[in-house]
């Protein structure tokens, strides 16, 4: 991936720059010290992926910088700021800015919300390319006045997962197979009561072969049980992290209460700001329920 930063504070621009190299999250092919020396036409000459951007600086700041090349630049924007004023936050969210690192900087903080928006721009250019292939295949078939849309419930499923934060976990490839087993079984016998232990058996019989002894297909399947669930527990971390940032954020908005049970989610907050275990629950089920609902309602968007 590329970067541009923008920032007044050269030891920040510097820190930035040896983390993306040290992590290998890609390039930095540009940075100023002024929103007023970019624009959309000189991030795109740079081929910038995704531009790193202050919120407050001395010249134009970050929130008049991104209005001024909104709709013109394409990338992903991602705020700094030491100031966590509600509004202007809110305002960067309504701008488009999809993601907000904190200062002072944070190095896991910055390596795991860069990680989370290059495998967002990967999974945009994947199903993009993919889109252009199937455009070619419709275009070229006799009888076809359209393309047909993209429909594939394991890619919008691993789009919700991105924002969830757990994209890159072991349960997560569990959790796709999952809903796409669901999505097949619904449409093959419009059955939707499938028990969830069933699924975890029918999928290990595929993973290790129906051939395979009782008791390693059972050692799979309780295998598979505990990576969801801790998969479904870093979910809830994620979202209840996110949350105690900026209540506000449209992310704890729109999963908070729809795949959790909302009274979790802000035990795992207080545990979070006060370092206080609590015991926190999540109903698996649930989750998996509304993974598959939401991947299938983006899918009809």
């Amino acid at each position: 991936m590329n970067y541009f930063i923008v920032d007044d504070d050269v030891s920040v621009r510097a820190m930035l720059t040896e983390m993306i190299e040290d992590e290998d999250l890609g390039t930095v092919v540009g940075e100023r010290e002024d929103g007023a020396d970019i624009d959309a036409p000189i991030l795109e000459a740079n081929k910038a992926d995704i531009l790193l951007i202050d919120l407050l600086m001395k010249g134009r700041d970050g929130i008049e910088t991104v209005k001024q090349v909104a709709g013109q630049y394409k990338g992903k924007v991602v705020m700094i700021s030491q100031v966590e004023t509600k509004d202007l936050i809110g305002e960067a969210y309504y701008l488009g800015v999809e993601y907000y690192i904190t200062k002072p900087l944070n190095r896991m903080e910055v390596v795991s919300i860069l990680k989370k928006v290059n495998e967002r721009i990967l999974l945009g250019h994947s199903i993009e390319n993919i889109q252009r292939s199937l455009s070619v295949i419709t275009d070229q078939s006799p009888g076809t006045g359209k393309t047909e849309k993209l429909k594939n419930i394991k890619e919008k499923g691993y789009d919700i997962l991105v924002e969830l934060g757990i994209a890159g976990d072991n349960g997560s490839k569990d959790l796709l197979e999952i809903i796409d087993h669901l999505d097949k079984n619904l449409r093959q016998d419009g059955d939707d009561t499938t028990s969830l232990k069933s699924v975890y058996e029918k999928l290990a019989c595929h993973r290790v072969g129906k051939e395979a002894k009782h008791l390693v297909l059972q050692r799979e399947v309780k295998a598979a049980e505990q990576r969801v669930r801790r998969a479904v527990h870093q979910a809830i971390s994620h979202i209840a992290s996110l949350g105690l940032d900026d209540f506000g954020n449209p992310v704890f908005d729109k999963y908070a209460s729809a795949f959790f049970d909302y009274e979790q989610v802000r035990k795992k907050m207080m545990e979070l700001e006060k370092g206080k275990r609590h015991r926190i629950r999540v109903d698996t089920k649930k989750f998996i329920q509304m993974l598959y609902w939401e991947a299938k309602r983006n899918i009809d968007k």
